[in-house]
């Protein structure tokens, strides 16, 4: 009787301690999705433009590796999000802006989604888990946008996943899953496939470590060398004495290996800082790498995902756009306290790490530091790393029993309090964006763009144009100067000898006079920012070389002048 009471006790319990946690996931999910969603951009960002026309152009005419929207003749290039590129024009031309602004919404949520499931199922703490979510979303948001790296962020938390249950079980579905996730990768954002094969390489890297501390500390070496020497002698029948006293040798050898074996596991039960476990499916996990690096040929774009970010890191474009330019730590709060929360839990408590997070901290820590658009990847994926870190430090510092904390905070009190906490911290992000439109005109020239299209026979006009709005040009069916594919005007990508990237660099900020450049391109007529310098130098000068022909609040457009003696006649 005493034992069915018991029973049905511990019964209770853990009904109860599921139906708490299912009523916090319930929770989480409609507070992520929430924040996820006030999180995204109403305006649309300049890639999105080019991403549409991309997207039409391979519908009507294939991928056919050259580019149709710039005036210079003959430009490569490498269509490497074109499979994305094709979704987004399909989608734009069912649903319009609109259709494109609620599939960036559904994105966000699937990777806000993504990423507390993933520190749910790996470190197994919801409520950490979801606090580090709405963290890491809040650190990127910056980058949710209708962009292909938004489908690539939640890949790249799978892969994750991925590796860590492999290693884990061994089993063929989640192999099987590492292998389909490059070769979507290589579709639809190829500048990102080398990035894949980084996420192994903690793995890999600690995995070759213990073993080669395996061979040192337990002096492998030694006993095999022993076995060839007694396997050699014994053959030649010769020298028995001398065998003996290798076996003897051998027999010592062995014992003392033993101790150390038992001394070495009980050191590696209880680290002092560094967890070292030699994970046997790691040497599968090399194998899957090894297939993976043949994933990038199944695209219909050749080899560029292999080639597409080495050929970017030789030229000077990363140097020149703010995304790809080192970060400086003291301009980005949100980042540095990151930082110290990791080297706070590492340095003044009793919380360990495994060998593999460190390495993946600190190689994602350089490359976020090498280019500031990584971020995104260090939040990603050291979200997980931090959550293990805190739950650990849980464990170590406290007693309470975390599914007893879930279960309080699914009453009824509690689950008001951080849903109005939530739906508040939401609010913010989303107020200023409630009088936001599809496409901003003082950023993109659509008034202008009416103008030209009306007014200007496209077929004989060459126009220089500024990188930020490029995009919307063409988007309009206006051929470009240059627009954000800044690739595609570089000599490592163009086929060209010109350097039409650095050119507009040095025009846009008068290393260059803008005269000189615009006779070497042969330019008709010029598009610029109201506020742009070589406006400026053009009204302050009364420039005879150019005739305004529209001026809006944001954007002018000239003619340039062959005749400067008839046009100031007139």
């Amino acid at each position: 009787m005493e034992k069915q009471l018991i029973k049905n006790k511990d019964e209770k319990e853990l009904k109860s301690k599921i139906n708490s946690s299912i009523k916090f996931t319930i929770m989480a999910v409609v507070l992520i999705a929430i924040f996820c969603i006030a999180i995204t951009p109403v305006t649309l960002q300049n890639d999105t433009f080019y991403t549409i026309k991309i997207g039409e152009h391979i519908v009507e005419s294939g991928i056919d590796m050259k580019d149709p929207f710039s005036w210079h003749e003959g430009l490569s290039y490498t269509y490497p999000h074109w499979l994305y590129d094709l979704l987004t024009y399909l989608i734009y031309n069912s649903f319009g802006m609109t259709g494109i602004y609620v599939v960036t919404c559904i994105l966000s949520v699937i990777l806000g989604l993504s990423v507390y499931r993933v520190n749910r199922k790996l470190c197994k703490n919801q409520i950490v888990s979801f606090l580090i979510t709405i963290g890491v979303m809040y650190l990127i948001r910056g980058y949710i946008t209708a962009r292909a790296q938004l489908v690539t962020f939640i890949l790249f938390v799978w892969t994750i996943y991925l590796i860590e249950k492999f290693l884990e079980t061994k089993k063929k579905r989640y192999a099987v899953g590492l292998i389909i996730i490059p070769i979507l990768i290589a579709n639809m954002h190829a500048a990102v496939f080398p990035f894949y094969f980084v996420l192994y390489l903690p793995y890999i890297a600690e995995y070759i470590i213990a073993c080669i501390s395996e061979h040192i500390i337990y002096r492998k070496g030694e006993i095999n060398l022993l076995k060839l020497k007694i396997k050699l002698l014994s053959k030649k029948q010769e020298n028995n004495e001398k065998v003996e006293k290798l076996k003897e040798e051998l027999k010592i050898l062995l014992e003392k290996v033993d101790k150390v074996k038992v001394k070495r596991t009980k050191e590696l039960q209880n680290p002092y800082k560094l967890k070292l476990k030699k994970k046997k499916a790691t040497k599968w996990l090399i194998l899957i790498f090894v297939i993976c690096l043949f994933t990038g040929l199944l695209t219909p774009i050749g080899d560029t995902p292999y080639t597409y970010l080495f050929k970017t890191m030789e030229g000077n474009t990363t140097q020149n756009i703010n995304e790809h330019l080192p970060m400086t730590l003291s301009n980005d709060t949100e980042v540095m306290c990151t930082l110290i929360i990791f080297l706070a839990i590492m340095i003044f408590t009793k919380v360990k790490i495994r060998l593999c997070d460190l390495f993946m901290l600190g190689g994602l820590c350089y490359l976020m530091l090498f280019t500031k658009r990584q971020v995104t990847m260090f939040a990603l994926i050291c979200s997980l790393i931090l959550n293990r870190m805190i739950v650990d430090l849980i464990k170590v510092y406290t007693k309470q029993d975390v599914e007893i904390i879930v279960e309080k905070l699914t009453k009824v009190i509690p689950i008001i309090i951080m849903s109005v906490l939530m739906i508040g911290f939401s609010y913010n992000e989303v107020k200023d964006k409630f009088d936001d439109k599809f496409i901003d005109e003082s950023t993109y020239p659509v008034q202008a763009c009416d103008y030209i299209l009306e007014n200007i026979d496209l077929g004989k006009a060459r126009f220089y144009n500024e990188y930020n709005y490029g995009s919307y040009l063409l988007f309009r069916g206006i051929p470009v100067f240059i627009d954000s594919r800044a690739d595609l005007y570089a000599p490592e990508f163009s086929g060209k000898k010109d350097d039409i990237f650095i050119d507009f660099i040095n025009t846009s900020n008068i290393g260059e006079f803008y005269e000189d450049t615009f006779e070497k391109y042969d330019i008709t007529h010029v598009i610029c920012y109201e506020n742009s310098k070589m406006n400026m130098i053009i009204e302050k000068t009364n420039d005879p070389h150019y005739k305004q022909l529209y001026k809006d609040d944001y954007f002018v457009v000239y003619e340039r002048v062959q005749n400067v003696a008839e046009n100031v006649t007139q």
